[in-house]
């Protein structure tokens, strides 16, 4: 519901702050074939914040931190088979 009412005003741009924390890994996927989905229909702009790794395949980039620091910042294709970039 709260990805729904996100979409309401069609942003560039969505935010998600752990959309899969509390969903088992079926359901994860399934929100993150929303995502991908959103992505390659409406170009929409997607940042997802995580601390699952297989979540962070789905995107083309993975930043990560340690104590408030960047100290990676990869490029990359996604590894979910052939889904659309996140």
């Amino acid at each position: 519901m709260a990805i729904a009412r996100a979409l309401v005003n069609e942003p560039s741009l969505l935010l998600a702050d752990e959309p899969t924390g509390n969903l088992d890994t079926a359901t994860s996927h399934e929100v993150m074939e929303v995502f991908a989905k959103l992505r390659a229909e409406r170009g929409i702009t997607i940042v997802v914040i995580t601390h699952e790794r297989d979540i962070a395949a789905w995107g083309t980039r993975t930043i990560d931190f340690k104590d408030g620091v960047v100290v990676q910042d990869l490029h990359h294709a996604p590894t979910m088979g052939s889904h659309a970039s996140v």
